[in-house]
């Protein structure tokens, strides 16, 4: 029997995250971030001089991948590198002023997709949403 792809977890998550992504894209363009950007920013936002190291673990992406939007965001003047003064061969992760200028309307336009997403769900719904939703996010971590 198929399954349908209204019964199919898989199928649900990854539409929702497409097209939550293309909305955050449409959003985040006016600001000239690219939608890889967003992540690594806002973990600079929250706290900023990291490495490219600390940023893969907290984003769950691999260094290469890492590498190559370090790379489009110092080109873009989002980020600046500086050598760790307590170890020469890594670099710490900056925001530009030009960054930090936008945080506040990025970070905005961030919560407005966020609460387009959500919209007539009560707040008992997102409470269990997210609750549900980590919880199957560690389901797959422990795997």
């Amino acid at each position: 029997m198929a399954i349908r792809r209204i019964d199919s977890l898989g199928y649900q998550i990854g539409l929702l995250g497409r097209l939550y992504d293309r909305r955050l894209q449409d959003v985040l363009k006016d600001y000239g971030v690219a939608p890889g950007q967003f992540a690594p920013l806002v973990m600079l936002f929250e706290q900023d001089g990291l490495t490219q190291a600390e940023l893969c673990r907290r984003i769950n992406v691999e260094q290469p991948t890492m590498a190559n939007t370090l790379q489009r965001m110092e080109r873009d003047g989002l980020i600046r590198r500086k050598s760790d003064a307590d170890d020469k061969r890594r670099a710490l992760v900056y925001l530009t002023p030009r960054a930090r200028e936008m945080q506040a309307k990025v970070m905005e336009s961030a919560r407005a997709v966020s609460n387009q997403t959500v919209k007539g769900l009560s707040v008992s719904d997102q409470d269990d949403m997210f609750r549900l939703v980590a919880r199957m996010v560690e389901n797959l971590k422990d795997s």
